[in-house]
Order: structure tokens, then C-alpha cells, then sequence
């Protein structure tokens, strides 16, 4: 009995050693997915793969990058919010996860209550383009243009709810001009249209335009920010003609809801600690884009201050999907 007591707590003494070092393995043990709700070669897929790559190398194991497009963002936001909350499954976030929450009326999540907010990354204007075959260049002349060939003008967008979408609804709104706006899945598609003339204006994220618009396949109007762009001085803002018309975009990374405390600090890190590599830093504003490093709680007061300010614009507009 006293022998057999011995291998009693022999046993109960390794089973607790085990079970420690499965609870004290440090995170991350295995590849991490990084879901882009959108088509390769937009804004939020580039900005992805840089994160993703940097990531890698800083944690040491795998980020992969997977597009789940569809359903104006909401598939892959979905299966991320669905996903084990272990930190291996994350969110590139961008503006449609916060225009989304009044766009549509009955969506199966709350993002903000269904996620955790891990980093911001970046933010970027977005620039107006239009097709190089409009007889347009500048703001002003696009307005005439669009005011006398009501129904010619087609607006592109990386998809509905897109930051790209609601900026040329609030272009709407203060131009009354009339643009029939057709939703694509992801800015990657709509840009060849724009190319190809099958469309003729787009509010694209800068990122994804930028090596367009320098090589002359699209023409650049205006920015949507309330200041002129360093990387396209000569190019001026929306409210140099609308005054008081001011758009941007912004992009980070959230997990699912319940994700532990511990793992959200380690990636926070991890990605502030990307964004001050002079390596990283030089190809953030190449990509026309101002790094926004912060705690969890900077980016989620970012990501509701931008629920609430695009809920007024889908409103006032009338926009929805439902």
C-alpha cells in the first residue's frame, strides 16, 4: 500500500509537471492565419502580407495570409469571429468592419462586442481615379461631366460597405452628382475594369492605385483627406473643391472575442515593433500611408469612432445591401 501510495504521487507529480508545461508553452506553437475579407491585390490584402511577413519574422513562426472575399467583408470577418479564440486565427481589419454594422441590417455578428482589437497599422487616404479615357482632370470638370451624362458614370468599388464605396456616397451627397455604383470583390477587379474603361471613377485606397496612377493607366483627381498626400504632391484634395469633404482609411489587426489578454499584448507588441523598422516604415509611405502604432484600446476607440461616424453617412445617404 505505502509503495503503491509512492507511484501515486509519482504519477500525480508528472501529470502536474505536464499539464504546467502544455499551459506554460509559449505562444505561437503553430502557423497563424491572417484573413483578408477581400480579393488578392487590394489595399487590405497588400497591407496583410506585409504585417503577415513581418510577423514571421518577429514571432518566429508562420503568418499565412488566406482571402475568404465575399459578402462586402462579412464572410472572413465571420469565420475569423467563429474561430477559436487561441490567436491563430486573426482579422486584417479596415474600414468596412465599422460601415458595415449599419449598412447592413442583419448581419449574424456585433462586430465590436463579437472581437478584440489588437493593432492598428496604418492609415491612407483614399484618391479619386478615373479611367484615362474621361474628358476630365480635375474635380471641378468631373462634376460637369457627371451633371451633364447622368446615367454614363459608373462608380467602382472594392465592394459595398467598403471605405471605398461610402466615399463616393458622401461625394454624392455633397455634389448631387449621380453615379450608379457597382460593388466588386475587392479593389483588385474593379481596378482592371477602371483600366479597361468599364468603369469610369473610383474612391480606391491609395495603396492598391498608387503604382496605377504613376504609370499613367488611371488619372488621379483628388485625395480625400483633408490634406494634399506627400506622395502625390501635385495632386489635390477633395475639399479643395467641396470644402469640408474629408474621407480616409484605416487598417489593424483584431481577434475573436475571449482571445487571452496575454496572446493580444504579444501580437500588439510585435506589430508596434514592425511599424518603427525603417524597412517597413519606407514601404508604409510608399504605399501613400501614415503607421498609427497604439495599445489595444487606441485601435478600438478608433474602429467605434468610425462606426459611429459612418452610420451618419449610410443614413444620410440611404445606402444599403439588405
Amino acid at each position: 500500500m505505502q509503495k503503491f501510495s509512492r507511484y501515486l504521487v509519482l504519477l500525480v507529480s508528472a501529470l502536474a509537471i505536464y499539464c504546467g508545461s502544455a499551459i506554460a508553452a509559449p505562444y505561437p506553437e503553430k502557423p497563424i492565419k491572417l484573413i483578408v475579407s477581400w480579393s488578392p491585390g487590394g489595399t487590405t490584402d497588400i497591407l496583410a502580407r506585409i504585417v503577415a511577413q513581418g510577423l514571421t519574422e518577429k514571432l518566429g513562426q508562420t503568418v499565412l495570409v488566406e482571402n475568404k472575399p465575399g459578402g462586402g467583408n462579412n464572410i472572413g470577418t465571420e469565420f475569423v469571429i467563429r474561430s477559436a479564440p487561441d490567436g491563430y486565427t486573426l482579422n486584417m481589419t479596415n474600414p468596412a468592419n465599422a460601415i458595415n454594422a449599419t449598412l447592413y441590417k442583419n448581419l449574424a455578428f456585433n462586430f465590436i462586442n463579437d472581437t478584440v482589437p489588437v493593432a492598428g497599422v496604418i492609415r491612407t487616404p483614399n484618391v479619386m481615379v478615373v479611367t484615362a479615357a474621361l474628358p476630365v482632370k480635375n474635380v471641378e470638370e468631373f462634376i460637369a461631366y457627371c451633371k451633364a451624362n447622368p446615367t454614363k458614370v459608373n462608380m467602382a468599388s472594392s465592394g459595398s460597405g467598403s471605405s471605398i464605396h461610402l466615399s463616393g456616397e458622401l461625394f454624392k451627397i455633397m455634389t448631387g452628382c449621380k453615379m450608379a455604383h457597382i460593388p466588386y470583390k475587392g479593389a483588385g477587379p474593379a481596378l482592371n475594369d477602371l483600366i479597361a474603361g468599364q468603369v469610369q471613377v473610383m474612391f480606391d485606397n491609395l495603396p492598391s492605385s498608387a503604382g496605377f496612377i504613376k504609370d499613367g493607366r488611371i488619372r488621379a483627381l483628388a485625395v480625400t483627406t483633408s490634406t494634399r498626400e506627400a506622395s502625390l504632391p501635385n495632386v489635390p484634395t477633395v475639399a479643395e473643391t467641396i470644402p469640408g469633404y474629408e474621407a480616409s482609411a484605416w487598417f489593424g489587426v483584431s481577434a475573436p472575442k475571449g482571445t487571452p489578454r496575454d496572446v493580444v499584448e504579444k501580437l500588439n507588441v510585435a506589430i508596434n515593433q514592425l511599424l518603427v523598422d525603417p524597412k517597413i516604415q519606407k514601404r508604409l509611405s510608399e504605399l501613400g500611408g501614415t503607421p498609427i502604432p497604439g495599445t489595444p484600446e487606441d485601435f478600438g476607440k478608433l474602429i467605434s469612432s468610425d462606426t459611429q461616424k459612418w452610420e451618419k453617412v449610410v443614413k444620410t445617404s440611404g445606402a444599403t445591401v439588405d
